[in-house]
């Protein structure tokens, strides 16, 4: 399984069209992710916020994956292929059996979220091409809006 350091060192290395690909493929797996998160906070009987939040996110992401395919299309003449796992996709489904564990399933979003914020954070400054910079810029922008949306519900459910 490959850590945050790897990730960080295969994607320094991609043009922008393989940076753009690799957007699209986390932006489709977050709004798997994000949609089977809501699907078991309803079936959990959670508040409706919360699953009205993960809806949200995995709409979102998957809205962001459609423009961006278009986009990819138009400038590549093909379709997005790419093979570095997400930097987002959280190994957090499994754990979520249970109506007490919606905590722990935030944080670990959350820092999902901050994590991936950071790796795109730090791309920018490592690479020199302006498209790519300005392309991994915007991707720490969406992952923080994500963060915040999750820090809002867990701030919601106290201690």
């Amino acid at each position: 399984m490959m850590d945050v350091d790897d990730v960080i060192e295969m994607l320094s290395k991609l043009s922008y069209e393989e940076a753009l690909a690799y957007w699209i493929s986390g932006e489709k797996e977050e709004a798997k992710l994000y949609k089977e998160l809501a699907e078991r906070a309803k079936a959990l009987g959670l508040g409706e916020s919360i699953v009205r939040v993960f809806e949200k996110l995995s709409r979102d992401s998957l809205k962001h994956a459609e423009e961006l395919t278009k986009v990819f299309r138009e400038s590549f003449l093909r379709e997005p292929k790419v093979d570095i796992p997400p930097v987002e996709v959280l190994p957090v489904l499994n754990k979520f059996e249970r109506a007490d564990q919606i905590k722990e399933v935030l944080e670990a979003a959350m820092e999902s979220e901050l994590t991936a914020h950071k790796v795109y954070k730090l791309l920018a400054e490592k690479v020199e091409d302006e498209r790519l910079k300005e392309l991994y810029l915007k991707l720490a922008e969406v992952e923080k809006t994500h963060y915040e949306a999750l820090k809002a519900e867990y701030e919601k459910l106290g201690d």
